[in-house]
């Protein structure tokens, strides 16, 4: 898979995973993997997309860091424009950075200490996305220009109903040797803890009340207890895109609690 599939300009998709493969405190379970986006303008310096997903992102819950560097290394066409960092910076890792500050950070954990993954370790565009490719890395420039397709699938949640995969994140789980499970929104929930435990399908039946939101439970899996805590997506914690009023204002409240607890210990 890792050089079937190709970002506007040529970057080969690329399986995104937890380097560090020491034992950890923790494990975080989110959804896909995110990408390094670029703003494209012509030559004369119009905007054509402000904000192009152009390679795969360098590590899991990237939090931005070089994205200057990355995207210079992709070459254009000088007759296509150029390639340079978005005009708003935070559009890179965003995910990342909320991963850090609203997640790990209340659970007093850090990337040290914690083993990150994804349910699918590749980069998928959303239907913006493919929209601007269609209309911008049109077939005649691939083909005038002698580039390679863009051929980065669209998000299908069904992908993530794949056994094979299922297998290959317990692995890992079992690998981390961490005891504290986290898990971001309703498809990790669905797609992973469901198979082992039916009782969940989804966030809201962890609780949706200040009282029950991100409050740890004991679930086995494969045999092993783990401490399992289901919060919303980093999305939805830091209002990225659309995103849930109802569950960003229970993480706020969840970020509050643990803060308070962690100034008076």
């Amino acid at each position: 898979m890792e050089t079937q599939f190709y970002f506007p300009f040529g970057q080969p998709l690329k399986k995104v995973e937890q380097k560090d493969k020491s034992p950890k405190e923790a494990f975080v379970l989110g959804v896909y993997a995110s990408a390094v986006h670029a703003r494209w303008t012509d030559k004369n310096g119009k905007q054509k997309v402000s904000a192009l997903a152009v390679a795969s992102e360098p590590e899991i819950f990237w939090r931005g860091e070089n994205a200057e560097e990355i995207i210079n290394r992709i070459h254009i066409p000088c007759e296509l424009g150029k390639l340079t960092l978005p005009t708003d910076k935070k559009l890179n890792g965003p995910s990342g950075r909320a991963l850090d500050d609203k997640f790990l950070k209340p659970l007093n954990l850090t990337r040290g200490n914690t083993w990150l993954c994804d349910i699918l370790p590749y980069s998928r565009v959303n239907e913006n996305q493919r929209n601007a490719i269609e209309k911008h890395y049109t077939k005649e420039l691939v083909e005038i220009y002698n580039l390679s397709k863009a051929t980065i699938p669209i998000f299908d949640k069904n992908e993530l109903n794949d056994n094979k995969r299922r297998e290959e994140i317990l692995e890992e789980l079992e690998q981390s040797k961490a005891q504290k499970l986290i898990l971001l929104g309703d498809l990790p929930i669905k797609w992973f803890l469901n198979f082992h435990d039916n009782k969940f399908k989804s966030l809201s039946q962890f609780g949706d009340t200040a009282e029950e939101y991100g409050k740890g439970r004991e679930i086995k899996i494969n045999n092993r207890i783990y401490n399992i805590i289901a919060l919303c997506h980093p999305r939805q914690a830091d209002r990225l895109g659309s995103s849930s009023t109802k569950w960003g204002q229970l993480h706020d409240e969840w970020i509050k609690t643990k803060t308070n607890h962690s100034n008076h210990l």
